[in-house]
């Protein structure tokens, strides 16, 4: 169903926009952004504001009263830039405006080829590229405040271990090329650090624990999850969050895509014959994962080692065999979630 709305038409069936007519464009820095406000695509206006929630507020109240627009009319469409997003996005969570969080790249690749950049023109190019795609919108939506704060945990213990093993790896390796005296002194001068470290991922651990039993929901989803051999406590938590609660991702091969375990074609005409290769625009902390969970799948599950020796038996190349059980995990990991059961070993269709 289309319908027209001041001149526009506006495909109601795919985003529901009915009297979205107003679109701006931000480009947000950790100071201020600027911003670029149309309703045609082409004729802007601009506005430079401090990244705070009270200039932010007078800014959208000062919009308001130019251009005569109720927030229900208004789409805001911004890069994905971490924290500085923030006091946008809870000023927009408050008062109900439609929110599009889009991946940097994802804007420039729809610009075709362009020159020259700037915070005030990608402004003006994020603008146009929210009302040339106003049909196809995503729309962002906050997680519940129990998932955000499981993320910053998971966030925070990558980071710790991330930490922990720029220290440890040097002294490892240094015990067989570095002179005793002085791997001695490497090591007491990191020892309180590496303690440190490890008791605060240990907490982290813990507090983890506490969320993913005390909520209910998460409690569920983390059982089914974790019934899949190979699936351990991180990677399920991160699917967690990575999906929205199995909400925003509901399907197995978006969520593979997404992790950068799907294969695709490159191949064109009769010149270029590619290889089946994964791509690597993927979230690398969730393809990390799953690789550690496929290998431990090949190892402790007797199903997929015989899978994983009989395709290297035939030929295939091992990475590509890891992969296909990386796969069989995720697609697994969804049916379970998706039939609010856990995993069986050797599964019986329920009989009429």
């Amino acid at each position: 169903m289309f319908r027209s709305v001041n001149g526009y038409i506006i495909n109601c069936n795919k985003t529901n926009l009915m009297e979205t007519v107003y679109f701006l464009g931000i480009d947000i820095s950790k100071k201020k952004f600027d911003a670029a406000f149309t309703q045609d695509g082409s004729n802007m206006y601009e506005l430079v504001v401090p990244n705070n929630a009270t200039q932010i507020r007078v800014a959208f109240r000062e919009l308001r009263k130019k251009f005569g627009f109720s927030y229900d009319q208004l789409i805001v469409c911004l890069e994905h830039t971490g924290i500085y997003c923030q006091p946008v996005l809870d000023f927009a969570v408050a008062h109900d405006i439609k929110v599009c969080l889009e991946p940097a790249l994802q804007i420039k690749q729809s610009q075709g080829m362009v020159r020259g950049k700037s915070d005030r023109i990608d402004a003006k190019r994020i603008a146009a590229y929210a009302f040339k795609n106003r049909g196809q919108l995503k729309f962002w939506r906050p997680q519940r405040q129990v998932v955000q704060k499981l993320k910053a945990l998971l966030v925070t213990r990558e980071r710790l271990i991330n930490a922990r093993v720029q220290l440890q790896t040097p002294l490892t390796e240094g015990q067989e090329f570095v002179e005793e005296s002085i791997r001695k002194t490497m090591v007491k001068c990191c020892q309180k650090a590496l303690q440190g470290l490890a008791c605060d991922i240990e907490k982290i651990d813990n507090e983890i624990h506490q969320i993913l039993t005390q909520d209910q929901h998460l409690s569920s989803q983390m059982k089914w999850a974790t019934s899949v051999p190979g699936i351990g406590k991180i990677t399920g938590a991160n699917l967690i969050v990575t999906t929205g609660e199995f909400e925003r991702i509901v399907e197995a091969k978006k969520c593979a895509c997404y992790a950068g375990i799907a294969p695709f074609e490159h191949s064109s005409g009769s010149s270029i014959r590619g290889k089946v290769r994964v791509s690597k625009m993927a979230n690398m902390t969730m393809k990390k994962l799953l690789h550690l969970s496929a290998m431990a799948a090949i190892r402790h599950s007797e199903e997929l080692r015989v899978f994983y020796a009989r395709k290297v038996a035939e030929g295939k190349n091992k990475m590509s065999v890891i992969n296909a059980v990386r796969n069989k995990l995720i697609s697994r990991v969804f049916a379970c979630v998706k039939n609010q059961r856990c995993y069986e070993n050797i599964y019986q269709h329920a009989l009429a």
